[in-house]
């Protein structure tokens, strides 16, 4: 077996293990909203999730999680295979497209951009930004 047909191999793996993940993630995701399952760090004064947003929460980290998998295996692949301008321009929209649907799901999710800072606990501004110092 030569250098290409392991990593070949090792992206089928990595595709295999992405899918796996969303499937497994949307399935286990099913019996744990519904037992009311709720995330460690609520922000403060937020009321409890619903069944279906708890879902849709677990739903969308499984999903991200299996994108990021999705992604690694395409640049393995492209990189250490077949790198031509043309699989690396395709590898670069695909890898465009995917960010783009892990921001979106990550704001969907916890509710700000993945750049932003989680809010202390004393802060009720849901951007983390902090408050602003006056002088007297």
């Amino acid at each position: 077996m030569d250098f290409q047909h392991i990593i070949e191999a090792v992206g089928r793996y990595m595709d295999f293990a992405g899918v796996a993940v969303m499937v497994i993630g949307a399935l286990v995701s099913i019996p744990m909203a519904l037992r009311g399952y709720q995330p460690r760090k609520l922000p403060e004064g937020s009321k409890k999730l619903t069944v279906y947003r708890s879902y849709r929460q677990l739903l969308g980290r499984s999903i991200l999680l299996g994108l990021e998998l999705l992604v690694a295996a395409d640049i393995i692949r492209t990189v250490a295979v077949t790198p031509t301008y043309e699989s690396v321009g395709v590898l670069a929209i695909i890898v465009l497209i995917r960010t783009f649907l892990s921001f979106s799901l990550e704001l969907e999710i916890t509710g700000r951009w993945p750049w932003q800072k989680e809010p202390s606990e004393g802060s009720s501004d849901p951007t983390g930004a902090s408050p602003a110092v006056t002088s007297s």
